[in-house]
């Protein structure tokens, strides 16, 4: 019984070591497995680490590319605009060249009739001396102005004096028209009462009740002689002014106060 009782009590012990060392085994090759399995999962996370990474990487340049890609079309459309603009500009500019040849031409064809003028003109003008030649001929022409003023205050200092003198003027008028009246009507002498040298006009003490008129010609004589003729330009009932008829004077000779007048229809009977 005790045998039986060992033999069973070996077995057992036997039956342990062998499930026990079985086991063992088992565990060591579970062991491994997960050591692999864990080695293996370490290796396909850096993989899918790696992977991420490398799809961030590539999410990050496919950003750059569409920026660029955004930054081109920006680019192009503005270098096309500009190519507009650019365009526009040169049709304004050919326009203004087309203007500015057609005003050249139109130039051309002014300056060909100065010149055909100037030369219809003679002397010395060019185009070259035009300038000179205008500069000339304002001053000129500031010259005349001024001599004409001058004249124009000489002509109102002596319409001034006329004025003043006129009473005494026509005093002297009705005392010569008193001995015209002794002389008898048709022979219609007065004489001159007044001269003036520079403006070339003589103060007569006869006037409208004498016949005188604008369209008459009246002959200036000097001891019987006759010395030139004056025409009336301003005549009154008593008194007339008269411009000297320069070409018909006597050489050398000038009128003056006292000289006899008479019309010139009466020297001719």
């Amino acid at each position: 019984m005790k045998i039986i009782l060992y033999i069973v009590s070996i077995l057992a012990i036997g039956g342990a070591a062998y499930f026990s060392y079985e086991h063992s085994v088992k565990f060591r090759q579970q062991q491994e497995l997960r050591l692999d399995a864990i080695a293996q999962n370490k290796v396909v996370t850096a993989e899918a680490e790696s992977t991420e990474q490398d799809l961030a990487d590539e999410k990050k340049a496919i950003a750059v590319a569409v920026g660029e890609r955004n930054d081109a079309t920006a680019s192009i459309e503005n270098l096309q605009s500009n190519e507009l603009s650019l365009k526009r500009q040169l049709t304004e500019i050919d326009a203004t060249l087309e203007e500015q040849n057609k005003e050249l031409a139109d130039l051309d064809k002014t300056i060909e009739l100065l010149k055909t003028e100037l030369i219809s003109i003679g002397g010395d003008v060019t185009l070259e001396n035009l300038a000179e030649k205008i500069k000339e001929l304002e001053d000129s022409k500031k010259n005349l102005d001024r001599e004409l003023e001058t004249k124009e205050t000489l002509v109102a200092d002596a319409e001034k004096r006329l004025s003043g003198n006129k009473a005494e003027a026509n005093r002297q008028t009705e005392k010569k028209m008193e001995r015209n009246k002794r002389m008898g009507d048709n022979a219609m002498e007065s004489v001159i009462t007044r001269v003036n040298q520079d403006w070339g006009f003589v103060v007569i003490g006869a006037g409208s009740k004498n016949g005188f008129t604008p369209q008459t010609i009246l002959l200036v004589k000097r001891d019987g002689r006759l010395i030139g003729k004056i025409r009336p330009t301003a005549i009154e009932p008593t008194q007339t002014i008269a411009d000297v008829i320069a070409d018909s004077m006597a050489p050398g000779v000038r009128l003056q106060p006292g000289d006899r007048v008479i019309l010139a229809k009466t020297e001719t009977r």
